[in-house]
């Protein structure tokens, strides 16, 4: 209450708009991750995976389709990027505009429900109590459309 009324309203609407959403913690015993791969990847293999940051402007779910998620994004180019996800029963579409995610945008064309998707939008996947668990990864909006990752 201090802090609302020491810095007046600009200070209760900044308050208001970094709302914490609490984490969820997992019982680490009850999850189950798949084993590491054993063969090696060449570095010069790995070096032709084309990964960057890209920013949600659209979001929609995939008509006919109870898991597909069409993105519409921001590669850090003059054009937009359509990525569809099979996401859609752990993620609403409206939540996720706005985001900044990872994606592989090398990969070639393919086409899905009819829509070409152009990429693949990077998830950790793991098994939780018997069930399916996967986070979408998101990192801070700080970072710029097009931002390769090493």
């Amino acid at each position: 209450m201090r802090i609302k009324k020491s810095l007046g309203a600009a200070g209760a609407a900044v308050q208001a708009a970094s709302v914490t959403i609490p984490s969820v913690q997992l019982d680490l015993s009850k999850v189950k991750i798949e084993p590491l791969f054993e063969d090696f990847v060449d570095f010069d293999t790995f070096s032709k995976s084309d990964f960057r940051i890209v920013k949600v402007e659209a979001c929609e779910a995939v008509s006919k389709s109870k898991k597909l998620l069409k993105f519409t994004l921001n590669d850090g180019t003059d054009r937009k990027r359509t990525i569809l996800s099979g996401i859609h029963e752990y993620y609403e579409p409206e939540e996720l505009v706005g985001k900044t995610c990872v994606a592989i945008t090398n990969l070639p064309p393919r086409k899905m429900m009819g829509i070409d998707s152009e990429g693949m939008l990077i998830s950790a996947v793991y098994e939780y109590d018997g069930r399916e668990g996967l986070n979408l990864l998101m990192l801070d909006d700080g970072i710029p459309a097009g931002a390769k990752l090493y």
